[in-house]
């Protein structure tokens, strides 16, 4: 993007006009809100994180576009987002894993929830896994770039996404997907 505006271009970030499931401290539905006015206020909501995992024991990991709003080019280790008002977790990390990837028609798992509460983010996290050795389409609004790595290696990378760093700790104490290094 910044080749086509020239090399001194701003970078904007983008926010999304939805309506985000707002949940309260124990993660029971109380009503919805705008996507900025969720961010701005910092409000609890739901979110979704997908990690998908090919044959040779890696995980897909995405670097984020420059005009994301939350951490802007930096390093997610799980696909997915916030889960929209009145729609389900496992119907949104569909949508997420369709829309960020291009993956459809597989088998989700879900695993886990975690709660993540940090940097003024306040959020119920939903945690599947999926298999997939297929191609990736990736959503150009979203994700600049995704390659594989095995989870220890992904882990150690600078720039990750705090609550996709905790997802996939949390993951992996779970034993449910085996580190490789």
């Amino acid at each position: 993007m910044t080749d086509a505006l020239g090399p001194g271009a701003l970078m904007v970030p983008f926010i999304a006009d939805e309506s985000i499931q707002l949940v309260d401290a124990r993660n029971r539905p109380c009503g919805s809100a705008p996507r900025v006015q969720m961010r701005r206020l910092g409000f609890w909501h739901r979110a979704t994180y997908i990690v998908v995992c090919n044959g040779r024991g890696e995980i897909c990991v995405q670097r984020r576009t420059l005009t994301k709003e939350v951490f802007p080019g930096g390093l997610d280790l799980a696909a997915g987002g916030v889960v929209g008002a009145g729609e389900a977790v496992h119907v949104a990390a569909r949508r997420e894993l369709a829309e960020e990837l291009g993956i459809r028609g597989v088998p989700l798992r879900h695993v886990l929830e975690f709660v993540h509460a940090e940097g003024g983010h306040h959020i119920f996290g939903s945690l599947f896994l999926v298999d997939h050795d297929g191609p990736l389409t990736l959503q150009a609004e979203e994700v600049a770039d995704a390659f594989w790595l095995p989870p220890a290696e992904a882990l150690a990378l600078e720039a990750v996404t705090p609550d996709t760093r905790q997802a996939l700790e949390a993951l992996l104490e779970t034993g449910l997907l085996e580190p490789r290094s």
